[in-house]
């Protein structure tokens, strides 16, 4: 027998066999239990129960994979050539610019995958088992296979148990399935081929029971069970790359055979006219200097850290530096319903009694808000609506849960259903504590799945109508078909009974149901004084009926106005979700998940029937995915991104793990979500809001906006500077820049005025604007056109500063200096034309109304640009540094008079290529 088989069968088969059948395959006995001897013999044979992940990386492995990065591997073999040839100082400041690139890297990244370890996390915890025939409580990890486990409300189920005896158990299983209510667990047998999150014969490891008792026995551990296979699904899983860091070692690679051609020409063209290879040589290297944007990979980190910081102050935690740009390219959001759509409480909205109708304002548990009818609050101690009155007090006292205030928020400690009717009631302006102790619970019967409904016996009180000629009340609640096979009579309008009409109150269970409604029916009945206790006998017949109320977990009101916002930006939100499929059309419906007019749902069990063919056409035309298994959530993930698709996945749960790795960018919830999900993100929302999402898309397109502008702004002076030194070494002349201040230019100078356009400002239209297509490259067609256009006059402006200087004066230092200056001069008037302050500048100035953003950060490099470039000519010490001279005010004015046409040529290029 292997690890993922037990008994020689497939651990994930015996929800489809009997209990006993199970048992005897494991070969245990279900009132004694295992031996010790058997339990070592299995221990040794399977190992504990605990998971086994891969070792993560050494952090000195992590470090170096910093490097992994070819226009790095460009800047350290520049480096390695410049030490070669002496040039030490070079050298270091290449060696000096790739080493904070990567240390800035490796610190975003330290917190080494951790999705393993916190599946093990997740899964440790205690038993109760039975061995030999004695009770015990031992550590979850000693669990074999054929063990049995007793369980109580409050454990957490340690292994995967076909369970042998159940009495009202509930089990939430949202963290594996993604349901959003506890599971009412029996020891039916179900079919083979039944969905996991309908297998109420199976409790499932790392989910937790929240109502009463059961025992099963152990059918897998370890990583054989249903959070194990997501364990090792992880560990196949390899983190993708993003559409950035796809495009830039594209870009990268390409940059470098161009470099690498332009340096290997140049050498050997100069040969071939009898010029000297050291000459050549050199030549060569302050090309291929002068092509590499030395200054990009650390403006590209730069500008992403900033936008995490921005996100984070939006509730967004970036953990993955690249992520940040990802999430602005998003095409498609995947969400779960619980808690990020929705509030994640249930919430009556829709309560039936008497034969009037009445909605209710307010979310969650929170008892702010009020019962209408008729748009009008209702106030019950007027004595107007006994029915209603009837109607709450029954749900607020057939209940074993009760509500909390921690940390200024109201949860529900017991069953969500149940918290849903305190809350009501609370609306109403009762309180739990004082009812129960004015109206005494006498005797109950809990909530049972082969009954469907809960019973509780009160003392009757002055302040509630007696349901009858009696001295106390049972109240009842479950559903409908349970309550109304008992019922003979109902309340009117007036609070008297009449006979029932069950088409009626049908009819109004299936207009609850279409709006997504969970619906619950209510009864009383009136018992002598004498009785002090119940039983079902008391309840099979003579109750009357009170009302319906009908509850669902409601969306975020944000949420609405942030799938809105999504959907005008052409990105598409699905739902994919555990919950039943009429509950998630209705929450789709509400929020505003149409396509093309309509909510197309897909079920996970008609999902898996499809091929890959037909699952690409299903998951681009649907949009809500309901009842998905965790293996499903994955193929729709792959499928979109077959598409073309950029996917950002949300989840909560350990089920979401697997998809939350394959997807472009996976994000956790920080709040409710498990340990196991927030370690496969990319990103956690520290408010668990949808809205969040679409706060953290504006800083992503805002980011890759700001990034697009860099990109515009430093490669135009590389290729001024590559034609430059290109066409003087090829013509035999005088370099008109050299190597050293090829190096100011391309890291100090490109830095202090490229990082200033990472803070820029989101543009008004950010959000206005379609997806950029995943596939376009990252220099397009017409930010190539930009580049090309401006490093040409780059060209023209160093290489005739230079001459005309040169041919004026005679000092070649002298001449170079004041090319470099006007170059930088021209480049001020290009960054204000790209920036948001300068644009608000420019139409000020043709009378156009305006707000002009904040440019502090604009304004403040631009006076450090100038200040740098001033020590850079001035001071002595740079003059013998760089070879520069100084210069006077006549020759800095003459500096300015070059840039003024860069005005004109900049406003040409945004016509061409717009910089918002």
């Amino acid at each position: 027998m292997s690890a993922t088989t037990v008994g020689g069968r497939q651990a994930r088969e015996y929800h489809a066999l009997p209990a006993q059948e199970a048992a005897k395959t494991l070969n245990s006995d279900v009132d004694q239990g295992l031996t010790l001897e058997e339990v070592n013999k299995r221990l040794e044979q399977f190992g504990k129960n605990e998971l086994k992940g891969k070792p993560g990386k050494p952090a000195w492995l992590r470090f170096l994979w910093q490097f992994n990065q070819a226009l790095l591997y460009i800047l350290l073999v520049a480096g390695l050539i410049k030490a070669l040839l002496g040039q030490w100082t070079n050298a270091a400041v290449i060696w000096g610019v790739t080493l904070i690139n990567a240390i800035i890297g490796f610190v975003q990244e330290s917190k080494a995958e951790g999705a393993i370890a916190a599946l093990a996390q997740a899964v440790t915890t205690e038993a109760t088992v039975i061995r030999n025939g004695q009770k015990s409580r031992i550590p979850s990890q000693e669990l074999v296979p054929g063990d049995i486990v007793l369980l109580t409300s409050g454990d957490k189920v340690p292994a995967d148990l076909r369970l042998l005896n159940t009495r009202n158990l509930q089990v939430d299983e949202s963290a594996l399935t993604g349901e959003s209510v506890p599971v009412e667990k029996s020891t039916t047998t179900v079919s083979a081929d039944t969905p996991l999150a309908e297998r109420v014969n199976m409790a499932y490891a790392g989910s937790f029971v929240t109502f009463g008792q059961g025992s099963g026995i152990v059918v897998s551990t370890a990583n054989a069970t249903e959070m194990g296979r997501i364990s090792q699904s992880l560990e196949r899983q390899t983190n993708l790359s993003t559409p950035l860091t796809r495009k830039f070692d594209k870009f990268s690679h390409q940059l470098l055979y161009i470099i690498l051609g332009l340096a290997a020409m140049t050498f050997a063209v100069g040969l071939g006219q009898g010029q000297s290879w050291p000459a050549m040589f050199e030549a060569a290297v302050a090309l291929a200097v002068s092509a590499i944007p030395e200054g990009l990979p650390a403006v590209v980190t730069v500008t992403m850290a900033i936008g995490v910081d921005r996100m984070a102050r939006r509730h967004a935690i970036i953990r993955k530096l690249p992520a940040v740009e990802t999430l602005g390219g998003a095409t498609v959001i995947c969400s779960d319903k619980t808690g990020t759509l929705t509030e994640n409480q249930m919430t009556v909205q829709a309560i039936y009694a008497g034969g009037q109708h009445f909605t209710v304002s307010g979310t969650g548990y929170n008892p702010e808000g009020e019962i209408l009818f008729e748009q009008q609050p209702v106030d019950l101690a007027s004595g107007n609506f006994p029915s209603l009155k009837a109607c709450l007090m029954a749900g607020l006292l057939c209940t074993d849960s009760h509500l909390e205030q921690k940390n200024g928020n109201w949860i529900v400690v017991g069953d969500p259903t149940e918290g849903a009717l305190i809350a009501v009631a609370n609306k109403a302006g009762w309180n739990q504590s004082q009812m129960a102790e004015l109206i005494p619970r006498r005797d109950g019967i809990p909530f049972e799945s082969q009954f469907q409904y809960m019973a509780t016996l009160h003392d009757s009180h002055e302040s509630v109508e007696p349901a009858g000629n009696g001295a106390k009340t049972i109240y009842v609640k479950g559903s409908v078909e349970a309550i109304l096979s008992r019922c003979q009579e109902m309340l009117n309008a007036d609070g008297q009974p009449e006979p029932i009409n069950r088409e009626l109150i049908e009819q109004q269970v299936e207009a609850m149901a279409q709006q997504g409604l969970r619906v619950l029916a209510f009864a009383n009945k009136a018992v002598a004084e004498h009785q002090n206790s119940v039983d079902h006998e008391d309840i099979a017949t003579g109750l009357l009926f009170l009302g319906l109320q009908g509850m669902i977990d409601p969306p975020r009101p944000e949420v609405i106005a942030a799938v809105r916002a999504c959907k005008t930006a052409g990105i598409q939100v699905k739902m994919i979700t555990g919950d039943h499929i009429t509950t998630a059309k209705a929450i789709a419906e509400r929020i505003g998940l149409e396509k093309d007019g309509k909510v197309q749902a897909f079920e996970g069990r008609r999902l898996t029937e499809m091929d890959n063919s037909e699952l690409t056409q299903a998951v681009e035309a649907g949009v809500v995915f309901a009842r998905v298994a965790p293996e499903q959530k994955l193929r729709l993930v792959e499928a979109l991104q077959s598409k073309g698709e950029i996917v950002a996945m949300t989840g909560d749960g350990v089920n979401d793990a697997p998809a939350l790795k394959q997807a472009d960018i996976g994000i956790a919830m920080g709040g409710m979500g498990t340990d196991v999900a927030r370690e496969a993100s990319d990103m956690l929302l520290t408010d668990d809001n949808f809205a969040s999402i679409e706060a953290a898309v504006e800083e992503g397109r805002t980011v890759y906006q700001n990034l697009r502008k860099a990109i515009a702004f430093i490669l135009p002076v590389n290729g001024g500077e590559s034609m430059t030194i290109l066409i003087s070494a090829l013509f035999a002349r005088d370099l008109p820049i050299l190597s050293l201040q090829v190096l100011w230019l391309n890291m100090v100078n490109s830095v202090t005025m490229t990082v200033p356009l990472a803070f820029e400002p989101k543009s008004e239209r950010v959000m206005k604007r379609q997806p950029r297509n995943p596939r376009e490259p990252l220099l397009s067609g017409t930010l190539f056109q930009r580049i090309a256009a401006v490093s040409i006059f780059n060209w023209i402006l160093i290489f005739g500063m230079f001459e005309w200087v040169r041919q004026d004066t005679g000092n070649i230092d002298l001449a170079r200096t004041m090319a470099i200056q006007a170059l930088v001069a021209g480049r001020i008037v290009y960054l204000l034309s790209i920036s948001q302050l300068g644009n608000a500048i420019f139409r000020k100035l043709k009378g156009r109304a305006t707000n002009i953003s904040d440019g502090r950060a604009m304004a403040f490099g631009i006076i450090c640009t100038v200040v740098l470039q001033i020590i850079f000519s001035q001071w002595g010490i740079m003059n013998t540094l760089f070879r520069t001279a100084p210069l006077n005010l006549n020759q800095w004015l003459i500096c300015l008079i070059p840039a003024l046409p860069m005005l004109p040529l900049a406003l040409f290029v945004n016509r061409i290529d717009p910089a918002e």
